[in-house]
């Protein structure tokens, strides 16, 4: 790497805010000899513009002797993210490469048919005349020979050992405030019907049966590996399979490899990664098995690709901390902190807290904050808004209780299935509707009228049920456990201010989110200190239904998409009992560990149904690469 090079490889014609700066003081960072620098720089500072510049500054073929690494590698958790960079002029060198199933056959007949599921990947011995015209194996081709490759970090992870994507000089992370989580929830292995393909053929026992969950887990592991070795040979005899058989190949496989990595690594006495096991619903129920401790993972899959590393956030809140998290030795790692360029009076905090949102007060703040939204509403009521639900739970609550007021034409939301052409249709309206939003506090941009208002109806704290939370959570670490809360209002609180000249107000309404800024404030960011610093209580109208109908009150304009709540009542109530059920259930631990072999996760597996699972995880839209 040539840090010299990092300030002039700016992609744009002129720098703005504190972009100059921050480049000067990254290369800094480099020159003094860190092999990574974090860069902590909040909304509109530019990051891709500054990982474009970092990434320039990678040792280019004509520099390299044979042996060393060269170019650079561009990734982020958020396919969002990586959707931007493709349509940003100024960054049209960094050449995108997805994974197989965002690509189609181009043979006639398969046109249909994703990369992942084509003749190639079902029949033996297939030989492909045109694949160097398929759409992935182009992509990859010029992709592995750009300066620049820019990739999900799934893919990125998924292609650590291969001789197609080798190491590089620099590699670039952007939003990369959840590394650690990251990891930890991709080397989570699921253990369920739509993940196991030969579930029916398997006893499925009840860990909290064994003195040692963990234990009992890694002999059941063993015993799962054969029977899909068995499923997966049987396949293997075919010599064509059907889409269908292709994809419980795969699945199989993916199994296989999966349950191996963890009996290795739990067995292994020299592994520093602790495992634990949940399963809430004794015999015959899913398990899920985690390792609590990334760092081994990481070392594989991520440091061992690159010789200098830029990792970039607005939320990397406490060094120290986030380099324990992800394995790395803080004295060879620099923080840059990039100051914030929008006025602080154009992003305010205002507390109209109502009480608790702990699940033993929600029953009796939640109809308080369904008539806060009302009086917001009268506030704004030729404004779109959005409210943080936090869970499915919460939101089907609040909107029932809006519609009972009326308000139903005001309101729109979204389900687990609909989450995108949801957002983009309550993106493309000009009526002032209220979006009753799930999990959407990173990667949404909305800028300018697509949303002037906020509100925040749960302090964001990490679900208590998760094994490794409960387990950390034993361990007396505490401060992670807010920290990991403040991250998330802070990503939070950048959705409706995006520009110097751009305003929203954000609406504090759990009081328990004045306790957590209370208890993390040496953790905040100087810039938020000062938004939370400022923080008063707003003189809102009265509460009248009525009123808050905004110009859309009538109902001729046309409701808005209630995602089927035309039945809120029986339908929330439903949802309610199942998401906000309460399983007890067995957390075995163990401090043994494991291998840091290479693998990959299907779509299939990526994606949960619970409230508070991977499938509403904020870094949830990067699974399927």
């Amino acid at each position: 790497m040539d840090p010299s090079r990092i300030v002039d490889s700016f992609p744009a014609p002129s720098f703005r805010g504190n972009q100059e700066q921050a480049l000067r003081d990254i290369r800094d960072a480099f020159e003094g000899g860190k092999d990574v620098v974090l860069v902590r720089a909040p909304t509109g500072s530019g990051k891709s513009l500054l990982a474009r510049s970092i990434a320039g500054a990678a040792r280019t073929a004509e520099e390299a002797s044979p042996a060393e690494a060269t170019d650079a590698y561009y990734t982020t958790p958020q396919v969002s993210q990586l959707d931007d960079v493709a349509e940003d002029d100024l960054l049209s060198d960094l050449k995108i490469i997805r994974g197989k199933s965002n690509y189609n056959c181009i043979i006639r007949g398969e046109e249909d048919t994703p990369v992942d599921r084509a003749p190639c990947a079902r029949e033996r011995g297939f030989d492909c005349s045109i694949r160097h015209r398929c759409p992935y194996f182009s992509d990859r081709a010029i992709a592995s020979n750009r300066q620049i490759a820019a990739m999900t970090l799934a893919y990125f992870m998924q292609t650590a050992g291969s001789d197609v994507f080798r190491k590089r000089d620099v590699v670039v992370i952007d939003e990369a405030h959840g590394l650690a989580e990251w990891a930890e929830m991709y080397a989570t292995i699921d253990l369920k019907p739509r993940t196991v393909p030969v579930w029916d053929d398997i006893g499925v026992p009840d860990l909290s049966e064994a003195g040692d969950p963990v234990e009992r887990a890694s002999r059941f592991a063993e015993t799962l590996v054969g029977v899909c070795k068995r499923a997966k040979d049987e396949l293997l005899t075919k010599p064509e399979l059907t889409p269908e058989e292709a994809a419980r190949r795969d699945q199989l496989q993916e199994l296989i490899s999966e349950l191996k990595w963890f009996v290795e690594d739990y067995r292994d006495p020299q592994s520093p990664t602790t495992w634990v096991v949940d399963q809430h619903d004794g015999e015959g129920s899913p398990m899920a098995i985690k390792p609590l401790d990334p760092a081994k993972y990481l070392q594989h899959t991520v440091w061992d690709r690159g010789n200098k590393f830029a990792l970039l956030s607005a939320t990397i809140l406490n060094k120290a901390a986030f380099c324990r998290s992800v394995g790395l030795d803080p004295s060879n790692v620099a923080l840059v902190d990039v100051g914030h360029t929008f006025p602080v009076e154009n992003r305010p905090l205002y507390d109209v807290t109502q009480g608790k949102m702990t699940y033993e007060h929600r029953d009796e703040t939640i109809p308080n904050i369904a008539r806060l939204v009302v009086r917001l509403m009268a506030k704004h009521p030729d404004e779109k808004g959005l409210v943080h639900c936090h869970s499915y739970a919460i939101q089907a609550e609040l909107r029932r209780r809006l519609a009972e007021m009326g308000l139903g034409n005001r309101i729109r939301g979204h389900d687990r299935d609909n989450r995108n052409e949801e957002l983009e249709t309550w993106k493309a309206t000009d009526r002032p509707e209220v979006f009753l939003s799930v999990k959407m506090e990173e990667a949404l941009d909305l800028k300018g009228d697509l949303c002037r208002w906020q509100v925040l109806c749960k302090a964001p704290y990490l679900n208590t049920n998760d094994s490794r939370v409960a387990r950390r959570l034993e361990d007396g670490q505490w401060a992670w456990y807010r920290r990991a809360a403040l991250r998330t209002v802070i990503q939070a609180c950048g959705r409706v201010v995006r520009a110097p000249d751009d305003y929203g107000d954000t609406y504090i309404a759990d009081s328990s989110l004045l306790q957590l800024f209370e208890k993390t404030r040496h953790d905040m960011p100087d810039w938020f200190a000062e938004q939370v610093d400022r923080m008063t209580k707003p003189d809102l109208p009265e509460f009248d239904p009525v009123a808050a109908g905004g110009r859309g009150s009538n109902a001729s304009d046309g409701p808005a998409n209630l995602s089927g709540q035309s039945s809120a009542n029986s339908a929330s109530r439903s949802q309610r009992s199942t998401s906000e059920s309460s399983a007890s259930g067995t957390r075995g631990s163990s401090s043994r560990s494991g291998s840091s072999n290479s693998r990959s996760r299907s779509r299939s597996s990526g994606s949960g149904s619970d409230d508070d699972g991977r499938g509403n995880h904020p870094l949830s839209d990067v699974w399927g690469e």
